[in-house]
């Protein structure tokens, strides 16, 4: 299963948009949002491209009673999980989280295969040795928002656990 891995949107609603239809066309079949969207109704502008979304809050954190709400409207593909999830997709378990610190220490546990968290505005995609001994995946994919730097997301493929970040490029088109 193929997945986008967005972060930081900070209501950047035409370079969040750019990234899923980018993550869409390449054939992903969800979008995981490690916080930091702002406004619930940035979400809404998500839901034609028909693509489940995975979301939690973040640190900016704005109005989470209508996200709460968004995301159980009849047929909404909202996921909001508050501010952490836990979930499967794939056969994957999967964890996300705004916070590196906390990742980092989810990721340690050996409890999940992927861990994703954002914050820092910077994409780093590190595998680790778990206290289990199996191997996890920590995927931070940068700022969606584009802030101080180029906007930045992770596409990738759930099956073979391989992320790779893709870039803003002027026309809002994504390498």
């Amino acid at each position: 299963m193929k997945i986008g891995i967005v972060s930081d949107s900070h209501d950047n609603i035409p370079l969040l948009c750019a990234a899923v239809a980018d993550a869409k066309q390449r054939g992903a079949k969800a979008i995981l949002h490690c916080g930091d969207i702002v406004a619930p109704s940035t979400l809404e502008q998500l839901q034609p491209y028909d693509l489940p979304l995975h979301v939690i809050h973040g640190n900016n954190t704005g109005d989470l009673y209508t996200l709460a709400k968004l995301s159980h409207a009849p047929n909404s593909k909202i996921f909001y999980y508050g501010q952490d999830a836990a979930f499967t997709l794939a056969g994957k378990r999967i964890f996300i989280v705004h916070y590196p610190h906390y990742a980092q220490a989810m990721a340690i546990a050996g409890d999940y295969d992927l861990v994703c968290c954002g914050h820092t505005h910077s994409v780093s995609v590190e595998q680790i040795i778990n206290n289990k001994g199996t191997q996890t995946l920590i995927c931070n994919p940068g700022s969606i928002g584009g802030i101080g730097a180029p906007a930045t997301y992770l596409f990738g493929d759930l099956e073979s656990m391989t992320f790779k970040p893709q870039r803003e490029t002027k026309n809002r088109q994504f390498l």
